[in-house]
């Protein structure tokens, strides 16, 4: 019954294994609430400020933000990589990384040289795996986003935009769409793009009545420079928030899925157990017939 008895201890490990795993299902799933209205409750900020940062853009003022220039070419990229501080939740950071490294090997090929802004320690071991040029940094940042935490890593990145260290800014990050969907998406942070700043603008007010301007204490310039940094660090955080909504929910669906195959696992061994010790046993009652019929 020696076999029995390995097969008996498969049987406790998998039933171990699956109370853990229905364990981190709950706990994600009491996340995952509590991460999709953070990340609901940030949209009404970030719709506000691109509203004013829009209209800004459109002003007719005299200065015009770095953020908002084009630049003729592209020799230098900024990429800025959001990710999660912890696994078990599916193909959630595979998925976005390999995005990262399809475009990073595009960059490559035009000679284009990328410097990388980690948020979140799968994403930086990624990068220090694949020997990239990591300028800045953020892990440990918990169940809920800072934006004290973020804001120093992120400054990096906005000052060598201003300073002419990067012709272009990108972010990667996973995209919240529902709770069995989640997106991996890049987009262009810098420079910003027209239509994504008035197409929140444009909800209030005509793109084609651009003759109205604000009134500037004591000018324009530190009012725009304000404005224009605290609606790229809103982008950031939105996508931190997008980032970590579907975390919780692809771990919430991982140990979902972990759990149903333990209960599989569990019902093979058991077939297997039964018709091994029903083996034994029709084994044992041949002998004792066998002797008997001998006698």
């Amino acid at each position: 019954m020696s076999g029995s008895r390995e097969i008996r201890n498969k049987i406790k490990s998998v039933k171990n294994t699956q109370k853990i795993t229905r364990a981190m299902e709950m706990v994600a799933a009491s996340k995952m609430r509590k991460a999709q209205d953070r990340m609901k409750k940030a949209r009404p900020y970030g719709e506000k400020i691109r509203n004013v940062a829009a209209h800004m853009s459109r002003a007719n003022t005299e200065y015009r933000h770095p953020f908002l220039i084009e630049r003729d070419t592209v020799k230098r990229v900024g990429i800025i990589v959001i990710t999660s501080d912890k696994g078990l939740c599916g193909g959630l950071n595979t998925n976005v990384l390999r995005r990262v490294l399809s475009e990073i090997k595009t960059w490559q090929s035009g000679d284009e040289e990328i410097e990388v802004c980690c948020i979140g320690s799968k994403g930086l071991g990624f990068m220090n795996r694949l020997k990239a040029s990591v300028i800045s940094q953020v892990v440990g940042l918990g169940d809920t986003p800072d934006m004290e935490k973020l804001i120093g890593a992120v400054k990096v990145v906005l000052d060598g935009y201003t300073g002419d260290r990067f012709d272009r800014v990108y972010i990667f990050y996973n995209r919240f769409i529902n709770t069995m969907k989640q997106e991996p998406v890049m987009e262009k942070l810098l420079p910003l793009s027209d239509e994504k700043m008035r197409s929140g603008a444009d909800s209030e007010e005509d793109p084609s009545n651009t003759g109205w301007d604000y009134i500037y204490e004591p000018e324009a310039k530190p009012v725009i420079d304000d404005i224009m940094v605290r609606y790229v660090e809103a982008l950031i955080y939105q996508a931190v928030t997008e980032n970590m909504a579907s975390e919780q929910s692809a771990r919430m669906v991982a140990m979902k899925a972990a759990s149903d195959n333990a209960g599989n696992v569990i019902d093979e061994l058991t077939l297997v157990y039964n018709k091994s010790r029903q083996a034994a046993i029709t084994k044992e009652l041949s002998e004792i017939v066998g002797g008997a019929a001998a006698v």
